[in-house]
């Protein structure tokens, strides 16, 4: 159903447009349109802050009609009796506009620029896709050195250990013989940023863990 407005170069005229907009982007629909290019010809100026919803939607279009024409304006004048008359001469203007199918579409089809543009955008999130490492579910053995070890202090010691791409997850106390247990913990690792190798040689059973931690096994490595 239609909507009308009217005088929306006085504050009654713009009140009712500050009404329709209340939880709405647009005047009609959920994209800008052209109905929101005809109404915001009629409108000489952005609303005051006594209308947040139209001085809010006048910010919205004005941005959608500068992204389709770059261009540096130096400014006209239109001479003609003020800001009502502006407003009655733009909005007929604008209603040409929409019954004219020769006329600027302003949201037409894109150009081949745009076009080019977007094919580029669409190449680059495939190729980011593509790029994306893949991620492990890893099973640790961690063992001390003997039943004397405290394996709180292990534990803890084991996760300080932080960096990009890791992740510790939960753990145990599995009994092995001789009253020694060794930690059982999982993690999860991003392929491309943690090598569990490298975990283990060069931090697990390196100063100051190597304290507490004797040797280290994996026992499942599963990809997710």
């Amino acid at each position: 159903m239609a909507v009308t407005f009217t005088d929306l170069h006085t504050a009654d005229g713009l009140k009712a447009l500050e009404q329709h907009l209340s939880g709405k982007t647009y005047v009609s629909g959920d994209a800008i349109s052209k109905d929101d290019i005809k109404v915001f010809a009629s409108v000489p100026s952005k609303p005051g802050a006594e209308f947040p919803n139209a001085a809010r939607w006048y910010d919205t279009v004005a941005a959608a009609l500068a992204s389709r024409f770059p261009g540096k304006a130096v400014g006209v004048n239109l001479p003609g009796g003020g800001a009502a008359s502006s407003a009655a001469a733009a909005a007929p203007a604008a209603k040409d506009a929409d019954e004219d199918d020769d006329d600027l579409d302003l949201f037409g089809d894109e150009t081949e620029e745009d076009k080019k543009a977007a094919d580029e955008r669409a190449a680059s999130k495939a190729s980011s896709k593509k790029k994306e490492s893949g991620k492990s579910s890893v099973l640790l053995d961690v063992k001390p050195w003997d039943d004397e070890t405290d394996m709180k202090k292990l534990e803890e010691a084991v996760r300080s250990v932080q960096m990009e791409g890791l992740t510790w997850g939960a753990s145990k106390l599995v009994p092995v013989g001789y009253g020694i247990k060794k930690l059982q913990i999982m993690l999860t690792i991003v392929d491309d940023l943690v090598s569990v190798d490298s975990l283990i040689e060069e931090h697990l059973t390196e100063e100051p863990i190597n304290e507490y931690v004797q040797s280290c096994d994996i026992v499942a490595f599963n990809k997710i």
